[in-house]
């Protein structure tokens, strides 16, 4: 569960390290965002001489989150840590790798783009 004000790490070679969730993308008043869902975030770290500067607002898909999923099999997943891939308007990445493994359930909310770059997809 992600909401405003909480940190993520970056999944993907864009060149931010660090992002601040600022808002959930959906309805008016949603207040938790999950796996497969769009945040808009605040870059905090940022590798130097890259496109991607400290306090930029960027797009992002969340690919990890600490709160389990729960599947409809009865198979609970969690992860280590809260993770999202930036992408742009269209919804494709701008990194063009994607590093540690992404939850399935982004193939059910048409990023197969993030998920053929995965190395693992559990």
């Amino acid at each position: 569960m992600i909401q405003p004000q909480s940190y993520l790490s970056v999944a993907d070679n864009s060149g931010a390290r660090r992002l601040m969730c600022i808002r959930v993308l959906g309805t008016s008043n949603r207040r938790y965002a999950n796996t497969g869902d769009i945040i808009i975030a605040v870059v905090k770290e940022a590798l130097p001489n890259m496109p991607l500067k400290r306090s930029e607002i960027v797009r992002a898909v969340i690919v990890r989150t600490c709160k389990e999923i729960k599947r409809d099999n009865g198979m609970i997943l969690r992860f280590d840590d809260n993770a999202a891939v930036l992408i742009n308007q269209e919804g494709n990445p701008r990194g063009t790798r994607v590093f540690g493994p992404v939850a399935r359930e982004l193939r059910e909310n048409n990023f197969t783009k993030i998920v053929s770059l995965a190395p693992e997809v559990l």
